[in-house]
């Protein structure tokens, strides 16, 4: 019964959420992200696009005082894999009832839901990353943020950059053919999300209390033969001083299917009248314009994590991406959370494919699951991690080996939140 709602040790119930207690689980969340109302347009979005059947709720009598939900994601792994994804959202404990278990809990019952769907993996993106670490999840991507000074900060750009014709769109109106660009993209980056239906939508939510005095959102196609090869959506926002106007561009996002035409859309950014700065937020660790500007100072960089990746089965995990180098390795894994993963795992693999399955033989390396979410995308080196303490080597020359297998050639990067 919703008003007796606690267990027998006197902890709040656990259960999936039904459909008449959406607005209560949605409003605890709500509150305990600060009690700010979303706008209409954002809070239909995300009830359309979450699945109650796979969000929880932790229920004390009629009063839910933890939150937790899944997205069913398609993440692209090393080798261009699109794997199976819970992608954990709207995570919350109610200020009322923390240190009681509540998030442990939460964490627990919806991994073991994810091991039940047979998804291999789970990620997240961390409100506060010091708090995930404990259940296994470990920093699988990292994004670059940049507050670029465009007076200063000139783009070189390849050949072929001048044959790009770019034109102003109305968002909404071209909405299929960037999408058409994002899907090209997809299996050319590990981190990436397929996106499913619905999701395109996020990519126009405008929110005018968001905009903090910019422009509505804006777009810009780039054309090359009359396809449609990449896209810039932002915002701008008017400044002025005594001196003359200092515009700042916030960029939303920029996708394009190859360097010139990606180059041309940076230049237009950088290019805009009345303008003196880029924003730029949640970029790729690896982008080119990093390496085109003539002056890398003044492009305020900040990196800071962004994709946290949890292996829920270790062994369907690693057999589903590639490897770019041959790796034969016997992993000692320690799982306390998950101890269905816990034990010895050999990986053989190379670029075509691999396998994993249990195994007796001496392990060669010993790390927590923690560790191979890190490593699993390709971006965090095994063997910066074994230099941090967090991977033993057991057999010399194994972690090595096993680094340069688990390298991708791109770094593995997160297009948007969720």
């Amino acid at each position: 019964m919703a008003n007796d709602s606690t267990s027998e040790t006197g902890r709040p119930e656990l259960r999936v959420v039904r459909q008449d207690e959406w607005s209560i689980w949605y409003d605890s969340l709500i509150r305990a992200f600060g009690g700010v109302p979303e706008s209409a347009d954002e809070q239909e979005l995300w009830d359309s696009l979450l699945d109650l059947d796979r969000s929880i709720g932790a229920w004390d009598g009629d009063v839910c005082v933890g939150t937790a939900g899944v997205f069913a994601f398609r993440l692209t792994v090393p080798g261009g894999a699109s794997v199976r994804a819970a992608g954990v959202t709207m995570v919350s404990v109610a200020a009322t009832h923390r240190r009681r278990g509540v998030l442990t809990s939460m964490m627990r019952r919806q991994l073991e839901d994810v091991r039940g769907w047979g998804w291999p993996l789970a990620v997240l993106t961390a409100s506060e990353p010091e708090i995930y670490g404990r259940f296994g999840y470990g920093i699988g991507s990292f994004q670059v943020n940049a507050e670029i000074d465009t007076t200063h900060a000139r783009l070189s750009v390849p050949p072929g950059t001048d044959d790009v014709r770019l034109r102003y769109a109305v968002p909404a109106d071209v909405l299929d053919v960037c999408e058409s660009v994002y899907a090209r993209r997809v299996s050319r980056r590990p981190g990436m999300l397929a996106r499913q239906p619905g999701w395109e939508r996020l990519g126009l939510l405008d929110p005018e209390s968001e905009r903090e005095g910019a422009s509505p959102l804006q777009c810009v196609l780039a054309e090359r033969d009359g396809e449609v090869v990449g896209y810039a959506r932002f915002h701008v926002k008017p400044e002025w001083d005594d001196s003359g106007p200092k515009g700042v561009v916030r960029l939303r996002d920029v996708q394009a299917l190859d360097p010139a035409a990606q180059a041309a859309l940076w230049r237009f950014l950088f290019d805009i009248d009345l303008t003196s700065t880029v924003k730029a937020y949640a970029r790729p660790m690896d982008e080119a314009w990093q390496y085109q500007v003539s002056d890398i100072r003044r492009c305020g960089v900040r990196v800071r994590d962004a994709l946290h990746v949890r292996l829920v089965d270790v062994g369907a995990a690693l057999e589903a991406r590639t490897y770019q180098a041959p790796v034969d390795v016997v992993f000692e894994v320690e799982d306390a959370f998950c101890p269905w993963n816990a034990g010895r795992w050999r990986l053989s693999g190379d670029a075509k494919g691999a396998s994993c399955e249990r195994t007796t033989e001496a392990a060669d390396l010993s790390l927590s699951v923690r560790e191979l979410g890190a490593a699993y995308l390709g971006g965090v080196s095994l063997a910066a991690l074994g230099a941090a303490g967090g991977v033993r080597e057991v057999r010399q020359g194994a972690l090595a080996e096993a680094s340069v297998g688990f390298g991708s050639a791109v770094a593995p990067w997160l297009p948007h939140g969720f």
